[in-house]
């Protein structure tokens, strides 16, 4: 490969979609070239949306060529990327297989911004790609690549148990895929949701309660029976002084989506209950690897809408998500 001209759709000042080119001269020889597919769209990509990037870090797409040493993937394979994209490969987090907590980590929104999920190629270190199972669709692989990794890393690496009760806030593009964990490793699955509306959803994807905000302010501990691990999947922080009145002794906070305000909690409920606030992020690869089998052994998959990777596909889709339309999470398909 002598080089390539890629399109592009990037964000801008103004948050409008901008399309655009990107040139690759060659494939080094740990590089992958990848024509893609498939692409999701995560809620990060809205605060990225007024930045000069290309937006999107859930890449799906068919191997195109293959750099000289690369021995893990061969053309016409499909793979896919998340948030991570390289590592220094030699400090503690790397050699203890925690990669995504590298002081020299390349994530998105921090590198590689001339490239994303939305364009119709992308190049890639072989060792940051992933191959997807025969059994999961690349419409279904794309949301996988973060929002999957995102709730699986922080159950699996946390120590969620069977016996856990397992309280999930959101029925959104990560709590209707944090329901299917949770369910399928075998807990007790506690859904809240700010209204009745999704209460089928829920139950559908395995939960078995589910309450209402409004029945949470009305609670009094032990109503429901204490909550070992609650995941915050919603844009907005909860009402704190109704859920850690929920909660088991000891038990774990794990808040899981972007924000950029402080996160302000109950000090002494916090503090005589011995409960654990635990931040989290995307899987390092061996995690990553480990969602993906997971997946395709319990039949996981996302609940997508599809739109076509254009310009007009891009923004429809961001309308959707940014109105609270979507159901529930949106996968952007390159024309074939």
């Amino acid at each position: 490969m002598t080089g390539i001209d890629i399109t592009v759709f990037k964000g801008s000042h103004n948050g409008n979609i901008i399309e655009s080119t990107t040139h690759k001269d060659g494939l080094k020889s740990d590089e992958v070239l990848l024509k893609i597919t498939h692409a999701g769209l995560c809620g990060t990509d809205i605060h990225y949306k007024t930045t000069d990037m290309v937006l999107s870090h859930e890449g799906v797409g068919i191997v195109q060529e293959i750099g000289s040493e690369v021995t893990t993937f061969k053309k016409g394979d499909r793979a896919g990327w998340g948030y991570l994209h390289n590592s220094c490969g030699h400090c503690d987090e790397c050699l203890s297989g925690n990669e995504i907590f590298c002081p020299e980590r390349a994530i998105y929104g921090f590198a590689n911004k001339d490239q994303g999920g939305f364009a119709s190629h992308a190049v890639w270190k072989a060792g940051f790609l992933f191959h997807i199972p025969e059994t999961i669709s690349s419409s279904h692989a794309a949301p996988l690549m973060c929002a999957g990794g995102t709730v699986f890393n922080a159950m699996h690496l946390h120590g969620i148990l069977p016996t856990d009760r397992v309280g999930i806030i959101g029925v959104g593009g990560l709590g209707h895929l944090a329901i299917q964990f949770a369910a399928k490793m075998g807990c007790q699955v506690v859904v809240f949701s700010g209204t009745e509306s999704k209460k089928e959803d829920a139950i559908s994807l395995g939960a078995n309660e589910f309450y209402t905000a409004e029945d949470v302010e009305k609670f009094e501990k032990p109503e429901i029976g204490g909550i070992n691990h609650l995941f915050v999947t919603t844009s907005k922080q909860p009402n704190w002084n109704s859920y850690l009145k929920v909660l088991a002794p000891r038990a774990m906070i794990h808040p899981l989506t972007v924000s950029d305000d402080d996160l302000t909690i109950p000090y002494m409920p916090f503090v005589v209950n011995g409960t654990t606030l635990q931040g989290s992020i995307c899987p390092s690869r061996g995690m990553h690897v480990k969602m993906m089998r997971f997946a395709a052994l319990h039949d996981i998959n996302p609940i997508v809408e599809e739109f076509p990777l254009t310009k007009a596909g891009i923004e429809k889709a961001i309308e959707k998500l940014e109105n609270g339309n979507l159901r529930y999470r949106a996968v952007l398909v390159a024309e074939k």
